[in-house]
């Protein structure tokens, strides 16, 4: 197309290929971008003022005039995560993106190398001097409850490429033998909110290491409000977390482990409370060989049904249609 052809765009018709409707195809010289919907992240950047925060507490500072502002540079990697980008230099991505330079307020967007500057700068010092305070206030911002949050702990498993420090082989339920990592969380369940975290080697258990873990992030919370239960899945079934929980007077919800004590217990319950046509409830009190003292056990018992697709541990229990 000749220069003047773009500085003058001239609208044509044309016939859509299938259909032949009309069409009018008109050229613009404004910026387009393919990550319209980063505008609604970008507001709410602004509204909680998250640039402030980091702009306050950044303790990397350049000289050169010249350079991108640090914190400009940790936003822009945010945004680049955000858009699909899984390694440094795909955040090349959007440094010819001008509608999104214009959102963001960029007259520049960092290269890869920018971003890896930055993050090379960090040390321990620095993670502490900038997370803490920024966790600080992320913790204030949560809505009051009258009830408390519950506490969720859970783990899950990355698989890692290449070397990693810290990645090992250990189970990994996706890519069996590849090194991984097998990361430790504590979750505010009504807020969705990532209170605490540990970024363990891929041979770690579940529970390996949660009593501590959850001593940091008790301490981290301070009892800004309280915690109405600590709920955890079967992998933390651990004679120490139960008893670090009933010390503290924590509420708890964990999942048993369906050893044969364990089933052999809920085969001789007797007494079912009916909660609906499909779901029953019954109580034990049992010690395991590992535990201190005798613990309450609920168990949960549903009727067989055809239409449901996602069926729990079947037991032979009674004959009576439920298990």
């Amino acid at each position: 197309m000749k220069p003047e052809a773009r500085d003058n765009p001239v609208p044509r018709e044309m016939r859509t290929l299938l259909s032949r409707e009309q069409l009018i195809v008109r050229e613009t010289q404004r910026a387009v971008t393919p990550f319209g919907g980063t505008v609604v992240f970008v507001s709410f950047l602004q509204r909680i003022d998250l640039l402030g925060q980091i702009r306050t507490h950044m303790p990397v500072r350049w000289r050169s005039h010249n350079q991108i502002d640090p914190a400009a540079t940790l936003i822009a990697f945010l945004i680049a995560v955000l858009v699909g980008a899984r390694r440094f230099v795909q955040a090349n991505w959007l440094r010819g993106d001008r509608a999104l330079h214009a959102l963001l307020g960029m007259a520049r967007f960092p290269s890869d190398d920018t971003i890896r500057n930055l993050f090379r700068r960090f040390g321990m010092g620095e993670v502490h001097q900038l997370y803490a305070p920024l966790a600080e206030w992320q913790m204030q911002r949560l809505p009051k409850r009258a009830d408390g949050y519950s506490l969720d702990l859970d783990s899950t498993v990355f698989e890692r490429y290449g070397e990693q420090e810290g990645s090992l082989k250990g189970h990994n339920p996706r890519k069996h033998g590849r090194p991984s990592h097998h990361p430790l969380l504590a979750v505010l369940a009504e807020a969705h909110f990532l209170l605490h975290g540990w970024l363990r080697s891929g041979n770690c258990g579940p529970a390996r290491g949660v009593v501590e873990f959850l001593k940091e992030a008790l301490a981290l919370w301070q009892q800004r409000q309280s915690i109405r239960v600590v709920r955890a899945d079967s992998g933390f079934f651990d004679d120490e977390l139960l008893s670090f929980l009933e010390e503290r007077r924590l509420p708890y919800i964990v999942v048993a482990r369906m050893t044969k004590w364990v089933q052999r217990a809920a085969q001789q319950v007797e007494q079912w409370q009916i909660l609906d046509e499909n779901y029953a409830m019954g109580e034990f009190r049992l010690q395991l060989w590992s535990g201190k003292h005798e613990r309450r056990f609920i168990a949960v018992r549903e009727r067989v049904r055809e239409s449901r697709h996602s069926v729990g541990r079947k037991m032979p229990l009674q004959k009576t249609g439920f298990r």
